[in-house]
């Protein structure tokens, strides 16, 4: 403090200086409680204001909040229609590897089967176009009198048949 506001506290009564201070006491506490109130207001606008933005924000992640829930239900659903299909699929799978596996088995078979007839049916061939060539050398060598005789005992013999077969009928 300077010297001369000192000197001037010095030369003023006691009296005096006791109601100054009491005065100036008195409006501090005037002006402190004035100025705690403006600050309590202060500090309530601003604190609205924090908790207007403050309740923008929660109700902005609210709807955030809801639309991620809503979007996870319906990744839920679709997870649980892949992992319905995934298991079809899976069915689906097992099924046809036993449906091929059995067409495997059944293509090995009919294969050996397809293998056998088919050395069967050169076989048969061999032997029809012997028992052609057989037949051919036959004719060849036997005279055409003896084909008419065979011809016509065949004919007798068909003949004779037919009418046993008509007296069954008959009778």
């Amino acid at each position: 403090m300077p010297e001369i506001l000192i000197n001037s506290i010095d030369s003023v009564e006691p009296d005096h200086l006791v109601r100054t201070m009491v005065e100036f006491g008195s409006k501090a506490l005037i002006l402190s409680r004035r100025v705690g109130s403006l600050y309590r207001r202060e500090v309530k606008e601003v604190n609205r204001e924090k908790l207007e933005d403050l309740q923008e924000k929660v109700d902005k992640f609210a709807e955030e909040r809801a639309a991620w829930k809503k979007e996870k239900e319906g990744w839920e659903e679709e997870k649980k229609r892949l992992g319905t299909w995934k298991v079809r699929c899976m069915d689906s799978e097992t099924k046809l590897n036993e449906r091929i596996i059995d067409l495997e088995e059944d293509y090995d078979e009919l294969k050996e089967k397809y293998e056998g007839v088919e050395v069967e049916f050169e076989d048969l061939k061999s032997c029809i176009i012997q028992e052609h060539i057989n037949e051919f050398q036959k004719r060849a060598e036997s005279s055409p009198e003896e084909e008419v005789e065979k011809t016509i005992g065949d004919e007798d013999m068909n003949a004779g048949e037919a009418v046993e077969g008509d007296n069954n009928k008959a009778a």
